[in-house]
Formats: C-alpha cells, sequence, structure tokens
C-alpha cells in the first residue's frame, strides 16, 4: 500500500511541475491577465478539469510559480559565502550574499519577471494578500543576510535597512537595464556596475568615522 501512495504522490509531483511549466510559458507569452486555465491546459496536454484539480485558478499557480523561484533564490543565497572562512568579515559576507541574489535574477531573467509581476503590468493583482505577504517575506529572507552584515559592519538596524533598500533598488535597476537590453546604449555591463557599487558601498563603510570636534560638541 505504502509503495502504491509513493508512485501516486510521484505521479501527482510529476504532473503538477508539468503544469507549472506550461503556466510558465503561457504567461511569458500572454501575462498573467492575458493567460487562461484552459489555455494552460492546452499547453500543458492536460483538460481544463485536471488544471483545477490542483490549482484553484490562474493566480494561484502564478503564486505558486513565485514561491518555487523564490525557493530557489534562497537556497542561492544561503549557499553564498559557505566556502569563506568561518571568521570572515562581514563585508566579505555582505559582498557574497549581495552577489548571490544579484546573480540569481541576472541569470534567470524570467524570475526576474515573476518577482515582480512584470508579466502583469506591475500590480500583483489576483494574488490574496495574505499569499502576497507570505511572497514578499520569502524574497525578504534572501536579502536578511546583507542586512545583518551591514549591522555586523556598525550600523543601526534602521541604517543597514536603508541602505539595504538601496542596495536591492540599485540593483534590480541594473537588471531590468540588462533584462531589457537598455544597458547597451550606455556600453555598460550590469554585473559590473553592480559589483562596482557594492565595493564604494563597503569601502565607504569602513572608512573611519571622524569623532565630532569640540565645536560640534557644544552645538549638540
Amino acid at each position: 500500500m505504502e509503495a502504491k501512495q509513493q508512485r501516486q504522490q510521484a505521479m501527482n509531483d510529476s504532473r503538477r511541475a508539468l503544469m507549472l511549466d506550461a503556466a510558465r510559458s503561457v504567461f511569458e507569452r500572454l501575462g498573467i491577465e492575458g493567460a487562461s486555465i484552459r489555455e494552460i491546459a492546452k499547453q500543458a496536454g492536460y483538460t481544463p478539469g485536471a488544471i483545477y484539480s490542483y490549482f484553484e485558478n490562474k493566480e494561484a499557480i502564478y503564486g505558486a510559480l513565485l514561491a518555487e523561484s523564490l525557493e530557489r533564490l534562497n537556497a542561492v543565497v544561503d549557499a553564498a559565502g559557505s566556502g569563506i572562512d568561518g571568521a570572515a568579515s562581514p563585508a566579505a559576507l555582505l559582498e557574497a550574499k549581495a552577489n548571490a541574489w544579484f546573480g540569481f535574477y541576472a541569470v534567470n531573467p524570467r524570475d526576474l519577471d515573476l518577482g515582480f509581476y512584470l508579466v502583469q503590468g506591475l500590480q500583483p493583482r489576483g494574488l490574496t494578500a495574505m499569499l502576497n505577504d507570505q511572497l514578499n517575506d520569502r524574497l525578504h529572507d534572501a536579502l536578511k543576510p546583507c542586512e545583518a552584515a551591514l549591522q555586523a559592519m556598525g550600523l543601526s538596524a534602521e541604517d543597514a535597512l536603508r541602505e539595504n533598500t538601496s542596495l536591492f533598488a540599485h540593483g534590480v535597476g541594473l537588471l531590468l537595464m540588462q533584462h531589457t537590453g537598455r544597458i547597451r546604449m550606455f556600453g555598460q555591463d550590469a554585473t559590473l556596475l553592480f559589483d562596482a557599487y557594492v565595493i564604494e558601498l563597503i569601502e565607504r563603510l569602513n572608512k573611519p568615522r571622524k569623532a565630532p570636534g569640540p565645536n560640534e560638541i557644544n552645538k549638540t
């Protein structure tokens, strides 16, 4: 009985994966608003009823695709820096973790589309508030190691959050320019520009902080 259940589960997992692959293709081609369960079923080689036995609607499929993407992103970030000495500096960890999430999206532009709802006009329409919050939390999980490294470099929690937000925004902007090909008009390389940003951030934070002079102390 157990072997039969395992075979059934394996078959279900295989069907679900095939449906998700088909949905990814349809979303890339038509966007979430132009896609339909019927079109996804056609792409997967199943009936619409078969799709509904696994997913409530196309938004649930989109959420499943994004969730899977974010799990892969987190795995890449978690593994980054694993070869660094345990006594590695926070700066080395910041560089490794930042390059990990940037590199993931650089080689997986379709995941960037999913993560930022670019296949449906920037708005996460159709996703429930709870699901959207869960997905946002998993994205934030992939960025928290950078924030932790920034705090380890001496920043307050508030300042680390601000710097991490700027780092992410800068990286995403470069990724979008690379993804759309606009970076070519400047004759630049997105990865090199991101590397330079991270290095400059680390150098800025590592600069000795100048102690306030007597006049500055008296003014406070």
